[in-house]
């Protein structure tokens, strides 16, 4: 089943082409330019700092005046230890060791590498590539179930900073490095994040910044539809949380991540971009007012004001963000952020050296202290969508009649894996070599939910009587990750489909066991 997005609210996007049209060049000081990328990495500091202690405590709900965080300068500390930053500037990395024309294949041997702790579409993306993956399939959603998720979109700031008024660089930079772990929406996500920031180098204007933004996306796909569904109904309502409403009614319908389909729980990235938005265009440049209505409207209410903070940042500048805000930033500036080898201070200075670059290479010149920039038209990307399997249907637990079980399979004990979250309330366990777990499904796609574990085994499964492949599920780290993909399979003809898993019994290469634990089957039509 194809799916058909109509176009909803007629937005023309004349100023955000005059904002690369108007004029061929534009000028800006190396003081400006060096001042500006401060802002847009302070500004992602604090508002991922900010945001932190409401991250996912409210779905589909929006956060309550009572518990908006109080903002005390030391609290930027946090930004030290969070995956917004640290994901952000290892990527970067890449840059400064491979240069401007850095490819998939070198992000992704960076990524494969990489010791910290990741989530959703960054996790499943190292797996793949341990697994033998190449990086520039890793993020599609035949590996990669999280495919539209928020990954990529959260650590894309640094494309977008190092290339002021470069919103063809950016779409193309977001290409070869947001591939490696999403595709479709979840790479759309990244050019809309980071052609923002592109923007704000030279415009004031925060709608003008959100259209230049969207202007770099297809006009079709999904993601582009959200935002331009925010700028019409932006315009339409005085009052912020009205548009909240219209977002969540209209977009938070239909989300495909395993620990989301069919719950509260939304990682999609163009709902939260819609969110990003918001704060921007209701925020109107204001840094306080951006910050407490992208943290308000929930959900990933840390990594969304921390976007906002930073394109306000840039727009800004250092020096134009309230000192009640960035006064905490001096004191540890030159502190590393956990798994990079960047400070504050030298990831402005990796960043300033990034952007001069790319500026004299794109037809500027750097003259001493006057930088001339020679503008990028917005252009919109191919349109690539890749969830056309239909919408997620019912998540039928393991305790389902509908599930049929073969030897050995029993409720794992609670706190049997350190990691967030513990089993499931119907999850079933094995390690029994010859277990099955089977089920019939009529739709488009399936995804056998359960967790990775630090204890994680391999299962053959079968998919209407064929070997599919062998899966494990085991998570590379020493951490149980809740509602992952054990086994998923999009785009299947429409019609009854019968899987077969069969634990193997022997651990995964690095695994402590040889456990597969099941939660429920999500399956999509």
């Amino acid at each position: 089943m194809k799916l058909i997005f109509p176009i909803a609210g007629a937005v023309t996007f004349l100023s955000a082409i005059a904002l690369s049209q108007s004029q061929s060049t534009r000028e800006i000081t190396r003081d400006q330019l060096r001042d500006k990328i401060e802002g847009g990495w302070a500004g992602q500091m604090i508002g991922v700092s900010y945001g932190a202690p409401t991250e996912f405590r409210f779905r589909q709900a929006m956060v309550p005046e009572d518990k908006l965080p109080k903002w005390r300068p030391e609290m930027v500390s946090n930004a030290l230890n969070q995956d917004d930053l640290y994901v952000d500037m290892t990527l970067a990395k890449v840059l400064d060791d491979k240069g401007l024309d850095a490819t998939t294949d070198d992000f992704g041997a960076m990524f494969k590498e990489a010791k910290y702790q990741l989530w959703h579409a960054n996790l499943a993306a190292r797996r793949n590539l341990k697994r033998g993956v190449p990086a520039t399939l890793s993020g599609t959603p035949k590996y990669n179930a999280h495919a539209n998720d928020i990954d990529f979109q959260i650590e894309s700031d640094f494309i977008g900073l190092m290339a002021p008024g470069q919103f063809q660089f950016t779409n193309s930079l977001s290409w070869r490095a947001g591939r490696v772990m999403n595709a479709g929406d979840g790479i759309y996500g990244g050019m809309f994040i980071s052609g923002m920031y592109a923007a704000a180098f030279f415009e004031k204007d925060v709608r003008k910044i959100v259209e230049a933004g969207l202007a770099c996306l297809p006009q079709k796909s999904p993601y582009a539809l959200a935002i331009r569904d925010v700028l019409t109904w932006s315009e339409q309502n005085p009052d912020w949380t009205k548009t909240w409403q219209a977002i969540n009614e209209k977009w938070d319908k239909r989300e495909p991540c395993p620990e989301g389909a069919l719950k509260p729980f939304n990682i999609d990235a163009k709902l939260n971009g819609a969110y990003v938005a918001l704060g921007l265009l209701y925020g109107k440049g204001d840094f306080s007012k951006t910050m407490e209505v992208a943290t308000k409207a929930g959900q990933d209410s840390d990594c969304n004001p921390s976007s906002a903070g930073g394109i306000v940042g840039v727009m800004l500048g250092y020096k134009g963000i309230p000192k009640e805000w960035s006064s905490g930033i001096e004191g540890l500036a030159d502190r590393k952020f956990n798994f990079t080898e960047y400070t504050f201070h030298t990831i402005v200075d990796s960043t300033e050296k990034r952007a001069l670059a790319l500026i004299a290479k794109s037809g500027g010149s750097v003259n001493g202290d006057k930088i001339t920039v020679k503008m990028q038209k917005p252009t919109a990307a191919k349109l690539d969508l890749w969830d056309d399997y239909g919408s997620p249907v019912e998540r039928v637990p393991s305790s389902d009649a509908r599930w049929s079980w073969k030897g050995e399979w029993m409720k794992p004990a609670a706190g049997s894996a350190p990691g967030r979250g513990g089993p499931a309330p119907d999850t079933k366990a094995s390690s029994t070599k010859g277990a099955e777990a089977t089920i019939t499904f009529n739709g488009t796609g399936a995804i056998v939910t359960g967790p990775y574990l630090p204890t994680g085994g391999t299962a053959q499964v079968y998919l209407d009587g064929k070997l599919d492949r062998t899966v494990d599920v085991y998570p590379d780290e020493d951490s149980r990750k809740r509602g992952e993909s054990v086994w998923h399979a999009f785009g299947l003809k429409n019609g009854p489909h019968t899987i077969r898993l069969v634990v193997l019994g022997e651990p995964a290469t690095g695994s402590k066991g040889a456990d597969i634990e099941i939660e429920d089957l999500v399956y999509f039509r």
